[in-house]
């Protein structure tokens, strides 16, 4: 099998294990990050603080392995691991 078949197969199989591991409410955020809403619009939907939907977010980067970057977006790089599943 081609390498890069199966690096984009196991990259893929490791998306959807982090996913896995979010918890319902932490699903729910990232869902609503992926249609590009901002924290106060998902804290406004969920009915929690900004303060809640933060710590949700950033619980979310920590699970999905997405360190601080002055080159990339967090918000961006866990939406399309989402996407990834």
């Amino acid at each position: 099998m081609d390498p890069k078949v199966i690096t984009k197969l196991l990259s893929r199989s490791d998306a959807r294990g982090m996913i896995a591991s979010l918890t319902p409410r932490e699903r729910e955020v990232l869902e609503l990050m992926a249609e590009g809403r901002s924290n106060t619009a998902i804290a406004a939907r969920l009915h929690v603080s900004e303060s809640a939907v933060a710590k949700h977010t950033a619980s979310i980067f920590g699970k999905l392995r997405i360190t601080a970057s002055a080159d990339h977006n967090r918000r961006v790089l866990a939406v399309l691991a989402y996407l990834k599943r």
